[in-house]
Parts: C-alpha cells; sequence; structure tokens
C-alpha cells in the first residue's frame, strides 16, 4: 500500500513540473461576442481591456484552468453611441459592475465548465474550448493559443432591455454568442 502511495504521489509531482501558467498576451487575444439586431442580422463587439491566465499541461497538451476578467468600459461595437447605451444601467451597468469575469474550474471532452459573472450575477455556463496550439516563439517564449466559444442567455444576468418591433420580434436577441481567443505566454 505504502509503494501504491509513493507510486501517486511521484505522478503528481512530475505532472505538475510540465503544468505552467500562461498569461494572456492581449495583444494577440480578443473577447468578442455577437447577437442578434432586429431579428436579421447580428452586431459583433468586443472588449479591448481585459486580462487572465491559464494553466496548461505541456506533457498531457490539456489546458487545466481559464481564469479571466473583461473591463466593461472597453467594450467597442464600433458605434460610440451604442457603446454607451451598452454600458448604461440598460444593460451593463459598468458604473456599479465594472467587470465581467469568467472562471473555468474543470476541463473535460473540450468543454470548458465554469462560472461567469455579469453585473453581480454568477452562473454555470458550458462553453466549448480548444488548444489551437503550442510553440516557441523567436525570443524563447513557450506560447499555447486556445478558443473558448459558447453561448448565454442575456436575460439571465439582468440585460433585459428591449424593444418590440411593429411587425413582431424584438431590437435585440436574448442569446449571445461569445468567441474568445487567446494567446498566453509563460509565466517566468
Amino acid at each position: 500500500m505504502k509503494l501504491i502511495k509513493i507510486g501517486v504521489a511521484s505522478l503528481i509531482a512530475a505532472s505538475a513540473l510540465y503544468a505552467g501558467t500562461y498569461n494572456v498576451d492581449a495583444s494577440h487575444s480578443n473577447v468578442g461576442f455577437k447577437v442578434k439586431h432586429l431579428m436579421i442580422s447580428n452586431v459583433r463587439g468586443n472588449f479591448d481591456n481585459f486580462k487572465g491566465s491559464f494553466v496548461y499541461d505541456e506533457k498531457s497538451g490539456k489546458i487545466e484552468s481559464v481564469d479571466g476578467t473583461v473591463v466593461v468600459d472597453s467594450i467597442n461595437t464600433d458605434n460610440v453611441k451604442r457603446d454607451g447605451h451598452l454600458k448604461s444601467a440598460d444593460f451593463f451597468d459598468e458604473k456599479k459592475y465594472p467587470n465581467i469575469t469568467f472562471k473555468v474550474n474543470k476541463i473535460e471532452n473540450n468543454k470548458a465548465y465554469g462560472k461567469f459573472t455579469i453585473k453581480g450575477v454568477t452562473k454555470d455556463v458550458v462553453f466549448d474550448i480548444e488548444k489551437t496550439g503550442a510553440v516557441t516563439d523567436p525570443w524563447g517564449n513557450k506560447r499555447v493559443g486556445l478558443e473558448i466559444e459558447g453561448e448565454i442567455n442575456r436575460k439571465d444576468y439582468g440585460l433585459n432591455w428591449n424593444k418590440a418591433l411593429e411587425a413582431g420580434g424584438v431590437v435585440v436577441g436574448e442569446e449571445v454568442k461569445i468567441n474568445v481567443e487567446l494567446e498566453g505566454i509563460l509565466a517566468k
């Protein structure tokens, strides 16, 4: 029994040697979304200010956890008036809730299970996750890319503003598709 415990402890210690924390390189990453407008087209946007990290196990080639924070004030839909409305109490209420957070606590079969928080409301989510590559850059830094995609219902987070259309439907769809592309650099 003692040999089994020693063996298990050795495996855990050995896997820790290959796992590393990667800090998100925001200049080579994107936090984006899209939502239906007038029920006929999509409005796309992103957040220009965000930070995060993830743990990648080089030996197994698997992402083990992800942690990120987005600054609401950095929302960018290429329309200043719309961005201002999205920052207001009708939507994100950025003065009261300046950040959106995402914390993945389990990854299994290319699914990321975690907590997503908007406007002080935290919900369990399951998003698709894919490691998109691992390289050593020309300056000797280890880099890993990953993509996270999923969908949330904005009303689950208190983003309730809308207007009905005369012909039926609404101005803003409820389902928001999220696409996050990250490039991380191994922390030294």
